[in-house]
Parts: C-alpha cells; sequence; structure tokens
C-alpha cells in the first residue's frame, strides 16, 4: 500500500512531467499552460483532479468533446473565456462549468486577460472514451489507459 498525503497546498505541487499528451504540432499550442495532477497525489484512479494555470495568451486544451468523460471546471483565480458550440462565454473567480459526455459539444478555456487564471478541472477516467476535436485534424481514444491520436482519416500520429 503507497502512502498518500492527507492534504496538501495545491498549487505548491509538481508541475505534470509530460507537459502534453498531444502530438506535433498540437504539443506546441498548449505551450506555456501548468498543470498539478492532484487527484494522482492521492491515489485516486475513479476519476483525476488537476489544479491548472495558464497565463496570459494560453489555452488549456484543443476545443474538445468526449464520448464517455464528464469534465468539471471551477476558476479559482482570473478571468477565462469558454469556448464552445454556442460562442464564447466569460468565466471569472468562482464561477463554474460542466461538460456531459456524449453531448458532442466541444469546449476549450482561453486566457485572453493580462493576467494568470488558476481553475480545478475534474474528469472522470471511464475507459474507451474518445474524443473529438472538431477544429484540427486530431481525434483521440483510450487504450489501455493511454491516449492514442490519429489524423481523422484514421493515420495514426507518430
Amino acid at each position: 500500500m503507497q502512502n498518500h498525503p492527507l492534504a496538501l497546498v495545491a498549487l505548491e505541487t509538481a508541475p505534470r512531467t509530460k507537459p502534453s499528451n498531444y502530438p506535433e504540432p498540437f504539443r506546441s499550442m498548449v505551450t506555456g499552460r501548468v498543470k498539478r495532477p492532484l487527484g494522482d497525489l492521492f491515489g485516486l484512479s475513479n476519476f483525476g483532479v488537476n489544479i491548472t494555470t495558464l497565463p496570459p495568451g494560453t489555452i488549456s486544451a484543443l476545443r474538445h468533446a468526449h464520448t464517455k468523460q464528464d469534465e468539471f471546471v471551477y476558476v479559482v483565480s482570473g478571468c477565462l473565456v469558454l469556448l464552445t458550440d454556442e460562442g464564447r462565454t466569460e468565466l471569472s473567480a468562482g464561477m463554474c462549468a460542466g461538460f456531459k459526455a456524449g453531448t458532442g459539444n466541444a469546449h476549450q478555456l482561453r486566457n485572453e486577460s493580462t493576467a494568470d487564471a488558476v481553475y480545478l478541472e475534474v474528469g472522470d477516467r471511464t475507459p474507451g472514451d474518445e474524443v473529438s476535436y472538431p477544429d484540427d485534424d486530431l481525434v483521440a481514444r483510450s487504450e489501455n489507459g493511454a491516449w492514442v491520436f490519429s489524423h481523422k482519416d484514421g493515420r495514426v500520429y507518430p
């Protein structure tokens, strides 16, 4: 049995060692984003929890939608723009948003302000999840706990 902390200061934890799972040229699009994997530190396996810092001019991820994974975000500090199929929604500290799996409504957070924004993100880890990226030549599927990224025509990214 592994020892896990009972409590910690979220923003003092180490950032994720691999900044992004995306293949290039998409990986560089999220440069500057800093994710701290909180759920893993507690040994959580049914869902993931990250606290993420987005400096000005950065994005959370490519605009995407999951087939099986529900997602939830809570803005801790700063201001973000949520982009969905409906358009733009301004989010400020204390606001939250949720994204039900299987709706196809793609989402993305952008920091268009002049200060860092920090948000908490929670997502389940349902096996067999697939992700669509309507604005990019990219699809992803979860296989054996890892993401496999492909072009929309099925060719796998290296």
